[in-house]
């Protein structure tokens, strides 16, 4: 995935989860932020970003927040939509006879349905954006939602699914994805029980450059 332009700025602060306070050469920009997380540990005063400009002219803010650098040196691209434009990219390029993006399912929407011969699969895609000690955490919030659809994960597998929860690492050098229970322990529960019930779980290793992200993993499913 590759942005159209990227800008380099500063952060200042953000006032709220939809918007934040840039330095753009010296100019103070009100900026669109692509991650309602909280992302505190990344979006502090001072540190590095990069900015994309998707050129509408209706929109109150020119530019969108889409990658920074941690304190510690790691770049990370924090823009919510890329995991699921990654995942299909990557699966793209595998031997699916269809791929379809958001499938009902249950009593959700499950990110990717895709099929290979007799083989049905359903994928789940969650983008880790946070990291310690060089192994990713999710969630950095609560999510019911993402604990719903473990949970229909889990019932696809039982009626003849190849299940697949998938975490786009959204940094370069993070091997693998841990259940954050300190936030939330019922996703690490979910997650837990979507093992032994058969549901893989996918990293998806990326390189990150601040206007670029893309899939490294080779392996498919």
């Amino acid at each position: 995935m590759i942005y159209p332009n990227i800008t380099k700025a500063v952060f200042i602060d953000r006032p709220n989860r939809f918007i934040a306070h840039a330095n753009v050469n010296g100019t103070i920009e009100t900026v669109h932020v692509k991650n309602t997380g909280r992302c505190k540990e990344l979006l502090i005063p001072g540190a590095e970003v990069w900015l994309t400009a998707p050129g509408n002219p209706l929109r109150k803010t020119v530019y969108d927040l889409v990658a920074v650098k941690k304190s510690n040196g790691i770049l990370i691209n924090i823009d919510s939509q890329a995991p699921n434009k990654v995942a299909y990219e990557w699966l793209a390029a595998q031997d699916f006879s269809a791929i379809l993006p958001e499938h009902t399912y249950g009593n959700s929407r499950i990110d990717f349905y895709m099929e290979r011969g007799k083989e049905r699969f359903l994928m789940e895609v969650k983008g880790c954006t946070l990291e310690a000690g060089g192994i990713g955490y999710f969630p950095d919030a609560p999510t019911e939602r993402g604990v719903k659809h473990i949970r229909e994960l889990i019932k696809a597998v039982s009626e003849g699914y190849r299940a697949v929860l998938a975490f786009v690492i959204q940094m370069d050098g993070v091997a693998e994805v841990r259940a954050n229970v300190e936030m939330h322990p019922e996703f690490g529960e979910a997650m837990e029980d979507a093992r032994r019930a058969g549901v893989r779980i996918l990293f998806l290793h990326c390189h990150v450059e601040p206007g670029s992200i893309e899939a490294v993993t080779k392996k498919g499913l």
